[in-house]
């Protein structure tokens, strides 16, 4: 029996709004999907925080145009349609565009069905959703006392990083500008001593912080290859729970090497966009975490397929969850937690109260977890006035990553 023979009228997509905010100065895409029904709309994380205005403008004058008068309860069929429609397919830009509308559709599906979307999904297979927060410092005392804060707060999944003296550390502030370059974003880095420091942090950790705190690392794939497989072996003994991008997406060959030597759990995938980078990987079980943004992989529409695929392989999901993922991107990261066996850990950076302010609603954070707040769809809205008052901030560059040269000046993957 068709819709029509129901008595049933289709929901069309009638309009497609692109809202650019930067509450706590970070620069987010959100994508709001009107409907033919009053009333009726939802809303996605399309940010790429990096180049938000090239996925502005792939929304309003490629997508936008494509999915107006389109059924709403199409989803995947709409997902498959406008992944190809480009024909060139699978970069950031496209499929942070694809990922907005595509989430929007899931929080109308949830609405329309009285359900948060996770119960579209077969439902919880937990409480709540264990997150991991950021520890960073000066020097080796600060990170504890960062870390010791937050597990008095009750998160029992913690994420060190400590600054290296006069480089630029990822996670941590500090470095000097190259005299030399008249680039004033530029910052100074040097794998080498902080392939030494590293292994001395974490020893320090475990003897004043214990064994019943997990701790995770972030090496953003700054370091050569080799030295990241040294590393990993070095970690060994202090037991972290996952060393994150130890190697770029152009050497994750030497994941090979690493899996014969050491058994430091390994979380990959923040910078994939295509699913030939990560299959491999996750198919001869070369990782223990997938990493995925997941507006960057196209949206909640592939990553539960990940997450799937994911689950006969034995991977864990640790969706990317820093503070460029909008709130409506943490509540689609946490109903996709709530409702996957194979949950590993979900990163979240803590909402300040004016990102809470624009979206009523933000995922609720206690206990070390997030927990969703059983409204229909994600559960979450966004004042588009209060939204208004946060405009992106001017830069020169536009949002764009600093450059990290060497101290020769070499420039190497931030």
């Amino acid at each position: 029996m068709t819709e029509s023979e129901a008595g049933l009228h289709p929901v069309k997509i009638a309009d497609v709004k692109v809202i650019l905010t930067a509450p706590n100065g970070i620069r987010l895409v959100v994508v709001k999907v009107l409907t033919s029904e009053p009333g009726l709309y939802g809303l996605g994380c399309a940010t790429f925080t990096q180049r938000p205005l090239a996925v502005a403008t792939a929304i309003e004058k490629y997508l936008k145009p494509f999915v107006i008068g389109r059924d709403v309860d199409r989803i995947e069929d709409i997902f498959q349609a406008a992944y190809v429609s480009s024909y060139w397919r699978s970069g950031p830009v496209l499929n942070n565009a694809l990922s907005g509308i595509d989430q929007a559709l899931w929080d109308i599906k949830g609405k329309r069905a009285n359900m948060p979307v996770y119960q579209l999904l077969g439902g919880k297979c937990r409480e709540a959703v264990p997150v991991y927060v950021h520890a960073s410092g000066q020097d080796f005392k600060e990170v504890e006392e960062k870390a010791r804060a937050f597990m008095e707060q009750g998160f029992r999944y913690i994420r060190c990083q400590v600054n290296i003296p006069g480089l630029t550390t990822y996670g941590s502030k500090g470095g000097k500008v190259i005299p030399a370059l008249d680039h004033s974003q530029t910052r100074t880095w040097e794998p080498t001593p902080y392939v030494r420091t590293i292994p001395k942090l974490f020893e320090h950790l475990r003897v004043t912080l214990g064994d019943d705190v997990e701790l995770l690392h972030d090496v953003h794939e700054r370091i050569p290859p080799i030295q990241g497989v040294w590393l990993a072996k070095a970690l060994e003994p202090y037991r972290l729970f996952f060393l994150e991008d130890l190697f770029a997406p152009e050497d994750v060959e030497y994941f090979r090497m690493v899996r014969q030597q050491t058994a430091t759990p390994l979380a990959m995938g923040e910078l994939f966009v295509n699913s030939s980078e990560y299959v491999p990987l996750i198919k001869d079980r070369l990782i223990d975490f997938i990493r995925v943004h997941i507006s960057d992989i196209g949206g909640f529409t592939m990553a539960r397929k990940l997450a799937a695929f994911c689950e006969f392989m034995g991977v864990r999901t640790a969706w990317h969850g820093p503070g460029d993922v909008s709130p409506v991107g943490h509540a689609a990261n946490m109903h996709l937690d709530l409702a996957i066996p194979n949950f590993g850990i979900q990163e979240l950076a803590l909402f300040p109260e004016e990102t809470k302010a624009v979206f009523p609603g933000c995922p609720q954070v206690h206990d070390g977890c997030m927990w969703a707040n059983d409204k229909p769809g994600w559960g979450i809205d966004i004042d588009e006035k209060l939204a208004a008052e946060f405009p992106f901030p001017e830069d020169k560059y536009g949002g764009a990553w600093p450059e990290i040269r060497r101290l020769d000046g070499t420039v190497i993957k931030p």
